[in-house]
């Protein structure tokens, strides 16, 4: 495994293009959790300090650091989607097999460089939101503090999925720009069926099923937390109450929707004709 990353690592730190998306992809969401918890005047007429409005606090912190951090991936899905496509259009995929890499152990070391990556990412997440909560937040029992941390485990499989789906979608065109494309197209694609689904039968439904769709099982994983700080500061309205919990079977739709992008790009790659 260790080998595979390390052959990785090296293509994509001699490509200046994906050094600099990989630095965007990591530094920017530790920029803005970092410049989110300063003080910011506003041409003297008023300050504005979010530590002030309680978003820092234990545990929420962790539900409001994971999901906005989250909005950053595409970044590093750039990165996914040109590791493929810098493959085939320099040739190296050959090459690599020819020096007696399998096909097998080529897809594993795409895969294992998205582990990688999406672990020195939860982890980078996971101490700066730990750091800015100690500073910030008006709770510190250990007991407070390590609650609702799951949301990194469910940051860590988001990103795993995503980036497993650009894998897979790399795979499939061959073209960085075309395999963005595709996550659009899936996206429109996703919603079409709601909407057909909601008018042959109801939303409630519409919306069961689409939590098992690709796209939205990923962003369910860790559900927008606006609402929840809404709640924190008016915990008599109960109609806008909602579960924002990070629950056991949507971690396993996601990991069987990566299980099933790893074979299937293993698949396209075993009978393509190279």
């Amino acid at each position: 495994m260790l080998r595979l990353i390390n052959l990785e690592l090296q293509k994509l730190l001699l490509n200046r293009a994906s050094k600099v998306l990989i630095f965007i992809s990591f530094i920017l969401p530790f920029t803005v959790l970092v410049l989110s918890s300063i003080k910011i005047n506003f041409f003297g007429f008023f300050t504005l300090e979010l530590g002030e409005l309680g978003i820092f606090n234990f545990p929420i912190i962790w539900h409001i650091t994971t999901f906005f951090a989250a909005q950053f991936k595409f970044f590093f899905a750039i990165v996914v989607v040109s590791m493929i496509g810098n493959e085939y259009s320099n040739k190296t995929i050959k090459q690599n097999l020819i020096d007696g890499l399998s096909k097998k152990e080529f897809i594993l070391s795409k895969f294992y460089t998205i582990v990688f990556f999406s672990l020195l990412a939860t982890a980078l997440i996971g101490v700066s939101s730990l750091l800015i909560g100690l500073y910030y937040s008006s709770y510190t029992e250990v007991a407070i503090i390590v609650r609702e941390t799951d949301f990194l485990l469910a940051y860590f499989v988001k990103l795993v999925g995503f980036f497993s789906l650009c894998l897979y979608f790399g795979m499939l065109v061959k073209r960085s720009a075309f395999a963005l494309g595709f996550l659009f197209v899936l996206f429109i694609l996703e919603n079409i069926i709601l909407g057909l689904i909601t008018w042959q039968f109801n939303y409630d439904l519409a919306e069961k099923i689409q939590n098992y769709f690709p796209l939205k099982s990923m962003y369910k994983l860790i559900d927008q937390p606006f609402q929840r700080i809404v709640m924190t500061k008016f915990p008599d309205k109960q109609e806008i109450a909602y579960d924002y919990a990070v629950h056991w079977y949507e971690i396993v739709i996601v990991i069987a929707w990566t299980a099933l992008f790893v074979f299937l790009s293993y698949r396209l790659l075993k009978k393509r004709d190279l």
